[in-house]
């Protein structure tokens, strides 16, 4: 039967429950007993529960029928009797339809087959459902619609409920950890007057009482920087980014990271706490350090392996980038080893290395690596290391490729950084596509003087897709950004 006709049998169905005088959408319970989940009303063998949720099949044998209704902890099993049914009556069945929802009052038996059902002396309609179920979600073309029809979705897939609330039990676990080690939880701006923090896109908007230009925030590492230059010392944030890229596997305009940032501390002492952290919520998710990720079996026992940034692109791209330290000069070694790689936009040596790097060296990096000691020119907003100033003291860690966190010595000379960012909007003059800008209030906040700080951001999503082995962040996402649903495809 077509969609649209099954649709028109249950809006009947809604008009006959309408003139029976039954509001098919009431307020609530009013069995005058509390409701108790299915899995709590399981554990009541010979009393009487309250139950209510989504009806998910119903099986009727003349005088007697049998229903399974679901809610958020389970199902169970109702047994509806002509005899025994009181209220609106067993005939009232007939104007039900699988994915209504229903109330249910009665005692808790077990069937000779042994399932625990609750046989049923009075319901009631909660909700009529006027749009039918899909029995699956199949083929490629769904998956848009999946995403799309994030409440469908849910419905019918439970394993989709329960990626969802292992992200819920990640981001309560981090928020805790953070405030176990003593930092306290910020907020600052979503709307900017000035995008800073990250190399990347920002959304524009307009605010029409101050008539001004406003950015959606693509980090906000420089906000909580300045609470540190207030301050404070130990500072976290768990909040909305926005970036206007491309979207794949890895990336969604808008996601989920956490940011914290430590004072009188440096990057070393970062990938110890990182260490701690993580290692932690994998066991504490998994029931082990090891768990597998598209047939790779990953291993976060701690301490995780390190390895400099140019030690691993002199392993897997074969340049050695101590030797090779010029925009002109990587270049030429690039197109030497014939080595493909995408430069449009691309411009100055931190953005070619790091596009030599992403191609060459990064798919490699299967199991939990720290890659520390990115080429100065490649983190506008981190301290060289001390003892060699062509490097940042920086980290990221990552696994299967995918950059986790992202950490480094907060630079705190306002000079320095005042030149790093007019570098680089020299290098935007001269086709640079993503670039950091200068931000004179930042500067000025530096002035006043920021102690030494070691700074850390994760990207959730992504997390969360490795530890749930989902292919893609949309899979972690409750509603992904998609293209707008086509005029006339809405059924």
């Amino acid at each position: 039967m077509a969609l649209d006709q099954l649709k028109k049998e249950r809006i009947k169905k809604l008009n006959n429950i309408k003139k029976l005088g039954i509001n098919p959408f009431p307020a609530g319970l009013d069995s005058g007993q509390a409701r108790m989940t299915t899995l709590e009303a399981k554990k009541k063998m010979g009393k009487k529960v309250t139950v209510a949720g989504r009806l998910r099949s119903l099986r009727p044998h003349g005088k007697i029928s049998f229903a399974d209704l679901e809610d958020a902890t389970g199902k169970i099993q109702l047994f509806f009797s002509q005899s025994d049914v009181k209220g609106i009556g067993y005939d009232f069945l007939k104007n039900l339809d699988l994915g209504d929802f229903v109330e249910s009052y009665g005692e808790v038996f077990k069937t000779q087959a042994g399932e625990l059902t609750v046989k049923v002396s009075e319901y009631k309609l909660l909700t009529k459902s006027l749009r039918p179920l899909p029995s699956q979600w199949y083929g490629l073309e769904d998956m848009e619609e999946r995403y799309r029809q994030r409440y469908v979705d849910l419905i019918i897939n439970p394993e989709v409920r329960k990626v969802m609330e292992i992200r819920s039990k990640v981001v309560s676990f981090m928020r805790k950890f953070m405030e176990d080690k003593g930092f306290m939880e910020v907020e600052t701006p979503t709307l900017q007057p000035l995008y800073g923090g990250a190399t990347a896109k920002p959304f524009q908007t307009h605010h029409n009482a101050l008539d001004t230009k406003f950015y959606l925030r693509i980090s906000d590492e420089l906000y909580l920087k300045r609470l540190i230059v207030g301050g404070f010392e130990k500072v976290f944030e768990i909040c909305k980014d926005f970036r206007n890229e491309g979207m794949d596997r890895q990336h969604n305009p808008e996601f989920t990271m956490m940011e914290f940032y430590l004072a009188y501390a440096d990057y070393e002492e970062l990938m110890k706490l990182t260490e701690e952290m993580v290692s932690k919520i994998v066991k504490e998710i998994q029931g082990s350090y090891k768990f597998e990720f598209e047939e790779e079996k990953l291993d976060f026992t701690p301490p995780f392996k390190r390895a400099s940034f140019n030690e691993l692109v002199r392993k897997y791209a074969e340049i050695d980038l101590d030797k090779v330290t010029t925009e002109e000069e990587l270049k030429k070694v690039i197109k030497e080893k014939k080595i493909k790689l995408d430069l449009e936009g691309v411009v100055g040596f931190g953005p070619l290395a790091d596009e030599l790097y992403k191609e060459t060296t990064r798919p490699h990096l299967k199991q939990p690596i720290f890659v520390m000691d990115y080429p100065y020119e490649m983190k506008p907003l981190a301290k060289s290391k001390d003892g060699d100033q062509k490097k940042s003291a920086s980290f990221q860690l990552l696994a299967m490729g995918y950059e986790l966190i992202n950490a480094y010595n907060e630079l705190n000379d306002p000079q320095e950084q005042e030149a790093k960012w007019k570098a680089q909007m020299n290098l935007a003059k001269k086709g640079l596509d993503e670039h950091q800008v200068l931000d004179e209030d930042y500067i000025r906040a530096l002035e006043y003087g920021m102690p030494p700080t070691a700074g850390w951001g994760m990207g959730i999503d992504r997390f969360v897709s490795l530890l749930t082995n989902q292919h893609t962040v949309k899979d972690v996402i409750l509603f992904p950004t998609l293209r707008p649903e086509k005029k006339g495809k809405k059924k």
